[in-house]
């Protein structure tokens, strides 16, 4: 990466990388941090990944989700390939809906230590129903921390119409 020295440019080893192999199950080891350098600024990033799939694990269908992750960053922000390679690796990783939403944020917390994250999966329909788990987490003692329970209470109160997605 050109303009950024080692310094600012954190654990990045995937991004610019043509030899990247992709993981067939889960892999929290590809994901990757660099410096935030607006640590002092309180600022959302969110991302959208519209094209999440994992296994049911108990018949092994695959499920398909848009999922949502929105952090308020501390010190350290994810590299957004790494987040992109991480993804992809539930592809063929049983777990129910709930678990891959909460898996995520977790991961993503002992990375970052984000201030504030926020992970909403919306998962298309299979058997006439669509299950949209959110969880949160903001970090201890701080304001963070109510405003996490803030959202959680108050998530959801408009929810949209959903026309099979």
């Amino acid at each position: 990466m050109t303009g950024r020295s080692e310094n600012e440019k954190g654990s990045i080893s995937l991004l610019g990388n043509q030899q990247t192999k992709y993981a067939t199950d889960y892999a929290p080891e590809v994901l990757e941090t660099f410096p935030n350098k607006h640590p002092g600024n309180d600022y959302f990033v969110k991302f959208n990944c519209p094209e999440f799939t994992s296994l049911c694990p108990i018949t092994g269908q695959p499920d398909f989700a848009t999922i949502y992750i929105s952090y308020i960053p501390g010190e350290k922000m994810v590299e957004s390939k790494s987040l992109k390679l991480y993804l992809f690796s539930f592809r063929n990783h049983g777990d129910f809906h709930e678990d891959c939403v909460n898996i995520i944020m977790k991961d993503l917390i002992r990375l970052m230590e984000p201030k504030y994250i926020e992970v909403w999966g919306k998962f298309l329909p299979r058997g006439g129903l669509s299950i949209d788990p959110y969880c949160n987490y903001g970090m201890p003692g701080t304001k963070w921390e109510t405003l996490a329970w803030d959202r959680l209470a108050h998530h959801d109160l408009y929810p949209e119409t959903v026309n099979n997605r």
